[in-house]
């Protein structure tokens, strides 16, 4: 389905929300978070709320899944139907509404934006599967906040294997230190 067809058929958008470092990563090279935890969520809870407020599904890898499981104190998105791109059998939490998938992501945005009941489709992460959702031309947006610290290396931002379209830079957002920049991908 082509993005102006399913911009007729729903106002839900398919949407990578994800922190990053100045140099374009988003995790180190362990899968670590050390250098965004330090910078806590003061600055940041309240505007992470109002977007979380717009999500009605979810899509992680594998990696970012286990991460949350392992790191996250518990489940953090309640029941929303979440899918885990994934070819391995991994636990699930109690409560959570979990879907594994493997294959083509077209069908995994087809069935999250229908089970998002009007609101986003938030690509949690990593890189890998949002670089698959744009290669597919199933990712509308682009939403980075940018921390004031570079890694020198770790998991890429996007790991493209050609170059993107051009992005239409759409907000910015002051988060403290740190710049969200929201773009539209056309």
């Amino acid at each position: 389905m082509s993005g102006a067809v399913r911009m007729l058929l729903s106002v839900t958008r398919i949407q990578y929300y994800v922190a990053s470092t100045l140099d374009g990563f988003i995790a180190d090279e362990h899968d670590g978070l050390e250098w965004l935890l330090q910078f806590g969520m003061e600055d940041f809870s309240d505007h992470y709320e109002r977007f979380f407020a717009s999500v009605g599904a979810l899509v992680l890898g594998a990696t970012t899944y286990e991460w949350v499981l392992r790191e996250g104190g518990g489940w953090p998105y309640g029941e929303l139907p979440t899918w885990v791109l994934t070819h391995r059998t991994l636990e699930t939490p109690e409560g959570a509404d979990i879907r594994f998938a493997d294959g083509d992501v077209a069908a995994v945005a087809d069935a999250a934006t229908a089970a998002a009941g009007g609101r986003n489709v938030w690509v949690v992460g990593g890189g890998p599967v949002a670089a698959q959702f744009l290669a597919a031309g199933r990712l509308d947006d682009l939403l980075v906040t940018y921390m004031p610290v570079a890694l020198g290396r770790g998991r890429p931002l996007l790991p493209v294997s050609e170059v993107t379209p051009v992005l239409t830079l759409t907000g910015l957002t002051r988060l403290g230190d740190a710049v969200e920049h929201v773009y539209r991908i056309d």
